[in-house]
């Protein structure tokens, strides 16, 4: 239900009005099923090379193909190890962003991923999926789970610990490292011991407040929310048909679930969703943290990564992980399932 009024948005942080405004010169928005082809384009151009995810030697690169979902084909994992420690290391398994329909396992976002890994001493490991509409749910979230349950079972021949994993994604990626907790709490699988949500796509049915507040502000809007969802989901986005593992918000139970970091800015559409889920957490008696950036746009911090709201979110993250890396291993007695 929509308030009988909503304000205009919130303000944009002082560093951050400027480079947005240059951003979406350049950015052609919101995004639409027309531009769909663009923003892959555009996820291309701007993937990391290996020189660049090696971050000067502080990480060795490797790319392993493993067996997907039963009768779905292989996907890849960029496996990225430390070089300065010895293992076996914690792991940050990475779903990327893109809006369910673009995006890939070195597209720019693993940057950020990279230097909260290389802080801690954790290993990345970024997952490709597959990507909508050519590939509508379940496919992208049975995907990332499918490499987690391999990751799980083979990190000791990486050198990686498989009792330390957490898992992050950012935007979309948020959603199915949502979407995959979900499953390893319900399939008794791999015992995560955290979830990272940055800016995280969590409701299909792009209803709440700040959905309308938002709607053609900033990089992404009702309209490219609409966009996104409904390549994922066809006719059944919004309708009483869709899966929790698809949309989290659509869970009835938050509880049993990995401690959760969620973060947001007050001026992107995405915002509402992302306290809502926290706060349900809270309810079912979970662990979250909720960060809400003042004057922050989507994915704030991969565009303007000086600013300083954008070192105060890295440093927030840096943090959280490292106390949950602290709590210890919190390993599930029984057999996993693949």
């Amino acid at each position: 239900m929509i308030p009988v009024h909503i304000g205009p948005p919130p303000p944009f942080d002082h560093e951050l009005a400027a480079p947005l405004r240059a951003i979406l010169n350049d950015l052609p928005s919101p995004l639409t099923p027309e531009l769909i082809a663009d923003r892959r384009r555009r996820t291309l151009a701007g993937s990391l090379s290996d020189t660049e995810i090696r971050r000067g030697g502080a990480f060795d690169v490797e790319e392993r193909v493993v067996p997907g979902p039963p009768g779905a084909p292989y996907i890849s994992l960029l496996v990225c190890r430390p070089t300065a420690t010895p293992g076996p290391h914690a792991i940050i398994y990475n779903t990327h962003g893109g809006g369910m329909v673009a995006g890939n396992n070195r597209t720019t976002e693993l940057a950020s991923e990279l230097e909260r890994a290389q802080e801690l001493q954790m290993a990345v490991v970024a997952v490709e999926y597959r990507l909508a509409p050519e590939h509508p749910d379940p496919a992208p979230v049975e995907d990332c789970y499918a490499g987690l349950v391999w990751l799980y079972h083979h990190a000791a021949l990486l050198g990686l610990d498989c009792d330390r994993i957490v898992i992050s994604g950012n935007s979309a990626g948020g959603a199915l490292a949502a979407g995959v907790s979900l499953l390893a709490r319900d399939r008794g699988g791999p015992p995560l011991i955290g979830q990272m949500l940055q800016c995280p796509m969590l409701d299909d049915r792009c209803d709440s407040p700040s959905a309308h507040q938002m709607d053609g502000v900033g990089l992404w809007d009702r309209r490219s929310g609409l966009t996104g969802w409904t390549a994922l989901l066809g006719e059944r986005r919004g309708g009483p048909g869709v899966s929790c593992y698809a949309a989290p918000a659509r869970a009835r139970d938050l509880a049993g679930l990995p401690p959760a970091f969620i973060d947001v800015g007050s001026v992107e559409a995405l915002r509402d969703e992302a306290v809502a889920y926290a706060g349900r957490i809270w309810q079912a008696g979970g662990q979250a943290e909720l960060h809400v950036w003042s004057g922050a746009f989507h994915s704030f911090d991969e565009w303007v990564p000086g600013a300083v709201i954008s070192r105060a979110a890295q440093n927030a993250r840096i943090a959280w992980l490292r106390r949950v890396l602290a709590a210890g291993s919190t390993r599930h007695p029984a057999v996993v399932r693949l």
